[in-house]
């Protein structure tokens, strides 16, 4: 059984798939919605869902100074479409009141492929995953619109930078807990483990 404990930010989104999908990746995941549950995981899933919603949520609930504090720190944190936008440094169109996480030197810009009735899903080749493409499902996602030095591009679609890596920070404009495919969790759960047994 793995000892590897991953959180999902339950404050709003798709939290139960990314649950399903960390488990099927061969780790404990838990949701997170307090600062003391913050502090027992190893690392933490920003899921889908609304992200200006999320950052209000995570203000309200105390969460988002401890997480910056635990992110800045090197704590391994992946975002999945809004959870995307809530790891940028900076957000080409933020609504009134939305604030990010930071974690990755990259510009992103909300709902750049289109509104909801606009979804679709694609095949992406990710660097660093085996197996051929993964199966991506693009619902309102964004795009990163500038990479800085600091970020590593790991997968594109139509000429758009749709998955980015810097350090212990993993980011997808897709979902790929909606697919069956847990690759990229995979991914992911290898990154928090490599870190754990860096230790501090």
């Amino acid at each position: 059984m793995s000892d590897i404990v991953i959180g999902v930010l339950a404050l709003q989104g798709d939290v139960r798939e990314h649950l399903v999908a960390l488990a099927a990746a061969d780790a404990v995941a838990r949701p997170v919605r307090r600062p003391e549950e913050l502090a027992e995981v190893d690392g933490l899933v920003l899921p889908g869902g609304e992200s200006t919603t999320i950052s209000k949520l995570a203000v309200l609930f105390g969460l988002m100074e401890p997480l910056r504090t635990r992110v800045q720190g090197g704590m391994p944190v992946y975002g999945t479409c809004a959870g995307m936008i809530l790891l940028a440094e900076k957000i080409l169109d933020p609504r009134s009141g939305q604030e990010t996480v930071g974690g990755i030197d990259m510009i992103v810009r909300r709902n750049a492929f289109g509104r909801q009735n606009e979804s679709f899903e694609a095949a992406v080749d990710v660097r660093g995953i085996e197996g051929g493409p993964v199966h991506g499902v693009f619902i309102r996602a964004p795009w990163v619109e500038s990479a800085g030095a600091g970020a590593e591009v790991i997968a594109e679609h139509g000429g758009r930078i749709v998955a980015v890596r810097q350090g212990n920070a993993l980011a997808t404009s897709f979902h790929p807990e909606l697919t069956g495919d847990h690759r990229v969790h995979g991914l992911f759960v290898d990154m928090a483990r490599g870190c754990r047994a860096a230790g501090p």
